[in-house]
């Protein structure tokens, strides 16, 4: 009978074990799949994927490495030009590069450079301030390009 009562106590409180608060934000936001961590505050480059061929990408600008550039792309946004990525410090990373927004002003007008040709001249230049080098990519040293 004992069991029985606390089953019946449990089935009965599930609902209100499980129920979300409809105040509370939600933290996880996927932008549709661009923000692979899951806790994007916005999604700059939208939420529908945007699958590029990386060697086509890496390929439009012959003056970086392109085992390099490849592994980087890869690495960064698997390929994906809506890839979007909130860092800790409330910076965005969007693009098949992964580019900063604290260097969108100096790249692209401020504006978050979404498109491929604009993702592209956006990591050109950090790649120039980087000494003609993808040392400024965290996912340079996996790559063995820094």
């Amino acid at each position: 009978m004992n069991k029985f009562l606390v089953l019946c106590v449990l089935v009965l409180a599930l609902p209100c074990i499980f129920a979300r608060d409809s105040n509370v934000t939600e933290p996880f936001n996927t932008c549709g799949g661009n923000c692979p961590s899951n806790d994007c505050g916005s999604c700059p480059c939208g939420t529908s994927r945007a699958p590029v061929d990386i060697d086509s990408v890496c390929s439009a600008y012959s003056g970086w490495d392109q085992a390099c550039c490849r592994c980087i792309v890869s690495h960064e946004s698997s390929g994906n030009a809506n890839a979007a990525n909130e860092n800790t410090n409330g910076s965005f990373d969007v693009g098949v590069w992964q580019v900063n927004s604290m260097n969108w002003a100096s790249c692209n007008g401020g504006a978050a450079p979404c498109g491929v040709d604009a993702n592209r001249e956006c990591a050109i230049k950090v790649w120039q301030w980087g000494g003609n080098s993808f040392k400024l990519w965290s996912t340079c040293g996996g790559c063995g390009c820094c």
